[in-house]
């Protein structure tokens, strides 16, 4: 039977430029048996591109048809919601932009006009940004990120993520924001399962170092669940997480043998 596997980047596959120690075998065995593979990552900071090129260099043969990020599962959604002559205002970098404008979203920098606001990871993130979205807020435009993560896994530690923008906007407008596109959403599980890897949930495999957003993936809409250690997790928070994996691993070189 063809079984799926769903790959996280950043602390599962890599961190930073450094290739995680069997990693290049591991997703070569799968593929070399059928198993189909598709990389999912919730970083707006680069295009699906960026990742195929950064994938190969690291010895991974990819498509880009592989590749899901955030940007693209934001761009499906807002297709859907916006009507026509509508807008959205997006704060983040310029991947997550040229992402959007490439799937013909309609965009704005006036807070009157903006049905949507979408937050994603912005590293020039600052209080004329802040004081926008807000402004669209007001004038009822609705709120949206690109992934809910507080933190990205790097080398010798972790950085800011988009969760930084979100409590940011929530801070203000003392609401919760409407919706998160990437992991965990069921727009990006669906996407990847019923049009990428074309399997039943049951089939499919999410392997990721995150529990509340790969893991809480995996277990809310019917996937196998795969934590792996090479990330930000660590055993006191996965005894401690209301999310437990389906399966626990040192790292993404044993998932051969699952």
């Amino acid at each position: 039977m063809t079984r799926g596997f769903i790959f996280d980047l950043d602390g599962t596959v890599y961190l930073d430029e450094e290739m995680i120690e069997g990693a290049a075998e591991a997703i070569a065995a799968l593929k070399q048996r059928g198993d189909k593979v598709v990389f999912l990552t919730n970083k707006s900071i680069s295009t699906r591109m960026d990742y195929v090129q950064k994938l190969r260099k690291l010895g991974i043969e990819v498509e880009l048809d592989e590749v899901i990020n955030s940007n693209f599962i934001t761009a499906k959604f807002l297709k859907e919601a916006l009507e026509s002559g509508e807008a959205a205002l997006v704060i983040g970098e310029q991947p997550l932009i040229e992402e959007l404008a490439d799937e013909g979203i309609p965009m704005t920098y006036d807070a009157k006009q903006a049905k949507f606001v979408v937050l994603g990871w912005d590293r020039q993130f600052s209080y004329e940004k802040i004081n926008l979205a807000f402004q669209a807020w007001l004038n009822k435009a609705t709120i949206i990120a690109t992934n809910p993560d507080r933190t990205c896994p790097v080398l010798g530690g972790e950085i800011p993520d988009c969760g930084a923008m979100i409590g940011a906007l929530e801070g203000v407008t003392g609401q919760r924001i409407e919706s998160i596109t990437g992991k965990p959403s069921k727009w990006m599980a669906e996407y990847v399962v019923s049009q990428v890897l074309k399997l039943h949930p049951s089939q499919c495999y999410m392997v990721g170092d995150r529990l509340e957003t790969d893991i809480r993936m995996g277990i809310e809409n019917g996937l196998q669940s795969v934590l792996v250690m090479t990330g930000v997790t660590n055993k006191e928070m996965l005894t401690k997480s209301l999310y437990k994996p389906s399966y626990v691993l040192d790292s993404i070189k044993e998932v051969v043998n699952l």
